[in-house]
């Protein structure tokens, strides 16, 4: 590649996993596994909530469209990831990373907002029980789902945009395994600061204030179930709140250290395994969290597996008939 101004036409090289070449194919077997598994288990449970007339209720539909942003992310990243195993070149063009950072964006940022919809959901539902079906009714439920799809698109269209000013006549290797856009700052011509502060400014204000909705909600129904007499209620809406809180916990905190920190310690080798961590693994267990730890779900799941072994049987009892 040579000088100029690269801005409209440049192609990246991502190394990927450039220190482990050895291990090419077990890593491509492992994440191809991850990503199966990931897209398995959120569309799954994209369509039991749907299919499941008993689960359309607002937690579970935050749920479900947590499970569609958990495979867009999952399908942003890793199908790249896994084709540069065994590329040549592992090009990728301008155009192809500013499609791929805008979808991780997108799902990212969604995912803020529906797990503080979710926190809010659980706090009207065990500290405001006699009005949470007045409160959260399907309106405002829809409205909620709304709004976090477009804060999604606007945060990712803001960074994507800004990418159009740069220019990139520096080393083409991103030294990452997906077009994140903290490693293509480092490669742009042009001062970066605007769209590093854009990045503080914006992505702070969104966890700042999806964190403090999610912090002040379980303040509140901690407090509640602590201050039930009975140890089943109390057990019940631990149990309750125990898989969100998880998920939210890990969630939140790869996100504040990948993009939250000083730019002093972005230290690229070690990006990579915390971005591994919430593009991959934090899809991978959320639909695991949510439903393994939920009764109701487990319920439908058997329900459902019950009717088709019944329906197979009944098959197979007719095809013997004949």
């Amino acid at each position: 590649m040579t000088e100029g101004n690269y801005s409209g036409t440049a192609e990246f090289i991502l190394t990927g996993f450039s220190d482990h070449p050895d291990l090419k194919t077990l890593l491509f077997l492992l994440f191809f596994a991850i990503y199966l598994i990931t897209m398995v288990g959120n569309l799954g449970l994209v369509v039991l909530i749907y299919m499941e007339r008993r689960l359309h209720t607002p937690m579970y539909i935050f749920l479900g469209n947590l499970a569609l942003m958990d495979s867009c992310c999952s399908s942003a990243i890793t199908p790249k990831m896994l084709e540069n195993f065994f590329s040549v070149d592992k090009r990728i063009t301008l155009y192809e990373c500013m499609a791929q950072f805008y979808f991780l964006c997108l799902a990212e940022t969604t995912d803020c907002f529906l797990l503080a919809a979710m926190a809010y959901d659980r706090y009207m539902a065990i500290c405001d029980p006699l009005q949470y079906h007045t409160v959260m009714s399907k309106r405002l439920c829809l409205q909620m789902t709304i709004a976090a799809y477009i804060a999604g698109n606007l945060h990712s269209m803001i960074h994507v945009g800004l990418l159009l000013r740069l220019t990139f006549c520096r080393s083409h290797v991103i030294k990452h395994f997906f077009c994140d856009i903290l490693p293509l700052y480092s490669l742009s011509c042009i001062d970066p600061y605007i769209n590093e502060l854009m990045v503080l400014i914006f992505s702070g204000s969104i966890q700042v204030f999806t964190i403090t909705v999610v912090l002040t909600s379980y303040m509140y129904i901690l407090f509640t179930i602590f201050t039930m007499k009975s140890k089943e209620g109390r057990g019940k809406a631990l149990s309750t709140c125990a898989s969100h809180f998880l998920s939210v916990s890990i969630f939140y905190g790869s996100l504040l250290y990948m993009y939250i920190r000083p730019s002093s310690v972005n230290e690229e080798d070690k990006d990579i395994p915390i971005a591994i961590f919430y593009t991959l693994v934090i899809p991978l267990l959320n639909p695991f969290i949510y439903s393994l730890r939920n009764k109701e779900v487990i319920n439908v799941m058997k329900r459902i597996m019950k009717s088709y072994s019944i329906f197979k049987n009944l098959c197979s009892f007719q095809i013997l008939s004949c």
